[in-house]
């Protein structure tokens, strides 16, 4: 037997292993509940019921657990990984010893020792001495009360119980009436409620609930006095009130079991919820092994390893469970229209799940991804725009761009058709680009609106940057740029050539906030505010308040000025080049450099781990040169900030943002939102399977690693040698493929190839709408042939396609420059990196360098003519050198070259005419 076959058959043999192991058992399902907020409770992949304790400690319990504090309840609706302010903690059972004298009185109980928690199970330990147990299916749940032998045993049902919220601002929930109607061993009936994080109006929650021992029974009715008015107690089998309203049911019995089932539509459905999902004699047991099933199979499963290290078994899996608990799927439970479309709530949000959740999805959900898709698009169609948050069947806050705009871009780029409208889901995001949202006068910016869209629209058009008239100017112009280029990626694809011109022109209006003047720690050109009459002054270092109302929002300006990953070459220009981008990373990651302004949880670094602006920036590197410091930075921040403990998170888990990171960090890629690309780092394991659609898989294999041994020496792609810092989604992920690293304890030159993509910068140098300089009859045909024989050659288009495509970029020429594009005259100088020594290229304009480059490209692949090649660094230390700008702009220093785009990540597009090369294709 070859020694290949019998590899094989080790492979096979251990994948069917791992099919039948209970990987649920490296899943600690409390891993972030303290400071993270995660949710520790019972609940399914993406389940409608998410079944856990209420806690009250004085402060917001934002998943309704904490540390400290006493239970008041156990409900059926919790979020998880959130801020803001605490939503949900309805439909809430409370058992409680003895006579219930006044229900009004806020009941509660002490924790008599730490809960028990497991996929599919929850167990509490009450002061009383009552133990709860809990499990749940997608839309029902499963109570098993113990309470001691000798005293009156009672379950309070609470319709007005909610998680309250301490922060003020308006944002606590309130019950605002409902309804119970009860029999000895059965409750229905429904409660109206507001408020929450996302400032919801009012909604309404039906629910249904079965006891299995028959119970003497009374409602009650009263004010919200916290107890100083006693209830008013009824043995009518009705009550209805719009302060407070409940019922408690009184047993004989010590091991009480409550079926409970809910829904958005009506009682009658909430009963056949729990009554289909969760039969009458249904066991503890039975509960709890399902569920361990399903995570199993529909979301454990999804990769596979030969790791033996327990903590890094519980990171990986841990973080695979909570990455899955949001958003809800609620399909068929959207009370305000009728669609046949699926239907997802609880997204909180899309401003922190953008950059790697959604993205994680499609590798490991892909049905359900399309679904979400179907699902933004389908909210559109009935209330006007796309959400960047829900929850409670109402749009949450927008907290910088249209968001889910980068949402679908990202689907559509790698392929996502199947049932999803592409028509209207482009006509969604026009919407957000073009129309200003009326103002919902939030309070903490009374700007304009927070709910959903652009609110800042008007300066955005008129001016091309966003002055401090509005709250978050910055931030805004920083994610409408990146929103516009998701524009121009999905109007490629449909064809829209005069769209893909206005939107890719309009992606680079963040530099019109780039101040050359702004500058801290000896670095010199910041992103800033401004106004019409120019930039205003601001720290780099200091966000202000970093508040809804201010310039920058959650991140420093610093922080923010590594944001333009669309268009990362004219980003590293701007910055000084790559030498001095690069010193300007390492200065984000040094210990200590931001004492005033840093947290000492993060060591006083300029870098925030817990904050989204910055997931992207430790795999910067891999643009100029330095994979091995992407390497490097991005694993000790996983080393350092992440652990399966309650205080494994380095901030709120943002409802699986966080832990989506770690995990594209332990398999060893990045992806950029909006692109095919994939950024390469360095897998965690010695094997990893990931399984994909249609029995494929991406199989990862690593040797040599180990903590101290993870820099990548070489690369093997689908067998084939790799010498670049990126990939495709197409290289491994949309058939399969496998990734072969060698690693080893020091950086070294692998990555000798193309750097990765820069797709907005090389995209407006093609349709970019500023006059290019006259050329000679004789010259338009020969640049008309080559960009003909270029586009063609890449494996884009036909000919003819081809040729036309080249006659329509000659007729951008003539066209005045669009109004909404104010460069500063600064950028006049800025060079093009990657062009040839002292060569300047004001990006965006001279289009005859770009010609140039691909006429060499297409000789090379005729065989004509070499490539131009760049010198690389004899070590790693030699290109960190700080060069002066004009050094940086020269592809001989000693510098890596900047290319914008391989042919590897163009693919055939499935329609013409021609899209601009730089837009990433799937394979149809």
């Amino acid at each position: 037997m070859s020694l290949f076959t019998t590899s094989l058959a080790l492979l096979v043999a251990f994948v069917s292993a791992q099919s039948t192991t209970d990987l649920s058992q490296y899943v600690l399902t409390t891993t972030g509940t303290h400071g993270g907020n995660t949710f520790p409770g019972v609940s399914l992949p993406f389940g409608m019921v998410k079944l856990g304790p209420d806690v009250f400690s004085g402060h917001d319990s934002y998943s309704g657990d904490a540390p400290t504090g006493n239970f008041t309840g156990f409900s059926m609706m919790h979020e998880s990984g959130t801020g803001g302010a605490p939503k949900y903690g309805v439909v809430s059972q409370m058992p409680v010893l003895g006579t219930v004298s006044n229900p009004l009185a806020n009941l509660n109980d002490t924790r008599a020792q730490p809960d028990i928690n497991s996929v599919g199970y929850y167990k509490a330990s009450l002061g009383s001495k009552i133990t709860v147990e809990l499990s749940s299916t997608s839309r029902a749940g499963f109570y098993e009360y113990n309470f001691p032998a000798g005293d009156q045993a009672n379950v309070v049902v609470d319709v007005s119980h909610v998680l309250p919220s301490y922060r003020g601002q308006g944002l606590s929930q309130q019950y605002l009436g409902g309804n119970i109607s009860v029999s000895e061993n059965h409750y229905e009936g429904y409660g109206d409620y507001n408020n929450g994080w996302n400032r919801a109006p009012d909604w309404r929650i039906h629910f249904c609930g079965y006891f299995d021992s028959s119970a003497i029974v009374k409602t009650f009715v009263g004010k919200n006095t916290n107890g100083s008015e006693l209830a008013q107690y009824s043995t009518t089998t009705t009550a209805a009130s719009t302060d407070r309203l409940g019922a408690v049911f009184n047993f004989n019995e010590t091991i009480v079991t409550s079926r409970v089932g809910i829904s958005f539509i009506s009682t009658a459905q909430a009963c056949d919820n729990v009554n289909t999902q969760i039969p009458s004699g249904t066991t503890l047991s039975t509960m709890t092994n399902n569920a361990k099933k399903i995570w199993n199979e529909d979301v454990l499963s999804k990769v596979t390893t030969t790791e033996t290290n327990l903590s890094n078994l519980q990171l990986l899996y841990s973080s695979m469970y909570s990455m899955h608990l949001l958003p809800s799927n609620r399909t068929g439970e959207n009370p305000l229209w009728k669609s046949s479309e699926p239907y997802y709530d609880d997204t909180f949000t899309t401003w922190d799940l953008f950059r790697c959740t959604f993205s994680l999805f499609q590798v490991f959900q892909p049905s359900m991804y399309e679904e979400y898709i179907r699902s933004l698009i389908d909210i559109f169609r009935f209330e006007g725009y796309m959400p960047d948050a829900r929850s409670s069947n109402f749009n949450g806050a927008t907290q910088g761009g249209s968001n889910s705009d980068n949402v679908l871009a990202d689907a559509f780029v790698k392929g996502v058709r199947g049932a999803v409208n592409w028509t209207t889901g482009y006509e969604a995001m026009v919407k957000d680009a073009e129309i200003t949202p009326v103002n919902n006068n939030d309070p903490r910016d009374l700007s304009s609106s927070t709910k959903e869209g652009r609110g800042a629209l008007p300066d955005w058009l008129k001016y091309g940057y966003i002055t401090p008239k509005y709250g978050r100017a910055v931030t805004r112009a920083v994610e409408y740029s990146v929103n516009d280029f998701s524009l121009s990626q999905v109007a490629a694809g449909l064809g829209k050539t005069a769209d893909v011109t206005k939107y890719i022109t309009r992606s680079r209006n963040w530099r019109n906030h780039w101040n050359p003047a702004a500058n801290a720690l000896n670095f010199t050109g910041f992103l800033a505010p401004r106004n019409t009459s120019g930039f205003i002054a601001q720290n780099p270092l200091s966000c202000g308040g970093c508040y809804w109302g201010d310039a920058f929002y959650e991140a420093l300006p610093w922080e923010y000025s590594f944001n333009a990953h669309h268009d990362i070459n004219t980003l590293i220009a701007l910055s000084g080049g790559p030498a001095t981008f690069t010193s300007r990373l390492e200065m984000t990651f040094t210990p200590g450099v931001n004492i005033s302004g840093g947290s000492a949880a993060f060591n006083n670094t300029i870098f925030n781990p817990g904050n989204e602006p910055s997931f992207t920036t430790p795999y910067l590197y891999n643009f100029v040169g330095r994979q091995d410091l992407s390497v490097k930075q991005s694993r000790n921040i996983a080393k350092s900030y992440y652990s399966p403990t309650p205080s494994g998170l380095p901030g709120n888990s943002d409802a699986g943002a966080m832990e989506s990171w770690l995990l594209w960090n332990m398999l060893g890629l990045y992806p950029m939102v909006g692109q095919t690309t994939f950024l390469i780092g360095s897998p965690w394991f010695a094997n990893t399977t990931i399984s994909l659609p249609l029995g494929k898989s991406l199989a990862m294999t690593t040797t040599g690693g180990s903590n101290s041994s993870y820099y990548v020496q070489s690369l093997k792609v689908n067998g084939q040698p790799w010498t670049q810092s990126w990939l495709t989604w197409n290289d491994v992920f949309s058939k399969g493929g496998t990734m072969d690293f060698v690693l080893g304890p020091e950086p070294k030159n692998w990555d000798t190839g193309k750097a990765p993509p820069s797709p907005a910068t090389e995209i407006a140098a093609v349709v970019s709408p500023k006059p290019a300089p006259q050329v000679e009859n004789h010259h338009r045909r020969k640049m008309l042939r080559d960009i003909g024989l270029a586009i063609m050659s890449l494996g884009l288009v036909s000919l003819t396609a081809a040729t036309a495509a080249a006659i329509w970029w000659f007729r951008f020429k003539k066209q005045k420059p669009a109004a909404t594009s104010e460069v500063a005259d600064s950028e006049k100088g800025e060079q093009s990196v990657g062009e040839g020594k002292g060569t300047t290229d004001f990006i965006g304009s001279k289009r005859s360098n770009v010609m140039l480059r691909w006429r060499a490209q297409i000789l090379h692949r005729l065989g004509k003519r070499k490539p131009d090649s760049t010198a690389r660094p004899t070590s790693k230390s030699e290109s960190l050198t700080t060069t002066s700008s004009s050094e940086d702009g020269q592809r001989n220093n000693g510098k890596k070259e900047l290319s914008i785009e391989t042919e590897r990540s163009l693919d055939p597009p499935p329609v013409e005419p021609w899209t601009p090369r730089g837009i990433n294709r799937r394979d149809e």
